[in-house]
């Protein structure tokens, strides 16, 4: 009993805190990040992905709470095959409780997976009315099915990502929204491209990069975007003393459930 309160507390928790940020001028490049470490702590998976299409219909990689996770991910889109590639072209949901039994059916993926470590894996999608914006992938180190709860809060997740995509758009259509799917994505290479940057600099792998950057926005109280921004193509001495600051700072890390 103790554990489900607990377990209810974290849930609670993590909706106000995704709800307060949609209430301030929210990153939502930060807020994506947010939502799938959530997931990843909340629901029965070892890491989650969110994926989101262009306005061509193309998906990119916008989070991701593992190099494991972003590597599978990006291993889907670029041998266009796996689970969040169906439940995008469908729109729906995808389960499979262990992927060793669908090696015919995406043989590929199945592989990679393995490799990195994933031996079941969900997708929700995220929507716009008939639209489907993209996918979040959900991905276990053991076999088995998310229970109904879990299904159910993994949707109001992707819910949640939707809507922090659309920004305040009072009339909401895909045109309407394709600034922001188009920004979010730019956002996410340029925060890509300044962990590659602090992690050359600094002798650090890429998730240690990520949680300096995250970081030092959210104690200096700035826009991830923008602190990304800074770290690729500010000015040389301004930037400089960034990359040493960043250097030399201890991130405050949250525990992922496995």
């Amino acid at each position: 009993m103790t554990q489900k309160l607990d377990r209810e507390r974290e849930i609670i928790q993590s909706f106000i805190s995704l709800s307060d940020r949609l209430i301030d001028d929210f990153d939502v490049l930060d807020l994506t990040i947010q939502l799938t470490e959530d997931c990843a702590r909340l629901l029965d998976v070892a890491a989650a992905g969110l994926l989101l299409a262009d306005p061509g219909g193309t998906l990119h990689l916008l989070a991701a709470t593992s190099e494991q996770a972003r590597s599978l991910e990006v291993f889907q889109l670029q041998r266009e095959e796996g689970p969040c590639l169906d439940c995008y072209q469908t729109g729906k949901a995808v389960s499979v409780a262990d992927l060793a039994e669908e090696t015919e059916r995406w043989p590929r993926f199945a592989a990679s997976a393995a490799q990195e470590g994933f031996v079941s894996v969900h997708a929700i999608p995220m929507r716009l009315h008939d639209d489907v914006l993209g996918a979040l992938g959900l991905f276990g180190s053991t076999t088995g099915s998310l229970n109904d709860d879990d299904r159910n809060l993994a949707q109001a997740l992707a819910h949640v990502a939707s809507v922090a995509i659309l920004e305040q758009n009072h009339t909401v259509t895909r045109s309407t929204v394709l600034p922001g799917l188009q920004a979010a994505i730019a956002s996410r290479g340029t925060f890509e491209m300044a962990k590659g940057v602090l992690a050359e600099m600094h002798a650090i792998e890429m998730v240690e990069a990520s949680a300096r950057l995250r970081s030092y926005a959210r104690q200096h109280d700035v826009r991830l975007t923008e602190l990304a921004r800074a770290v690729v193509s500010g000015e040389p001495q301004p930037r400089q003393a960034l990359l040493d600051e960043l250097g030399e700072l201890v991130p405050a890390r949250q525990p992922v459930r496995r």
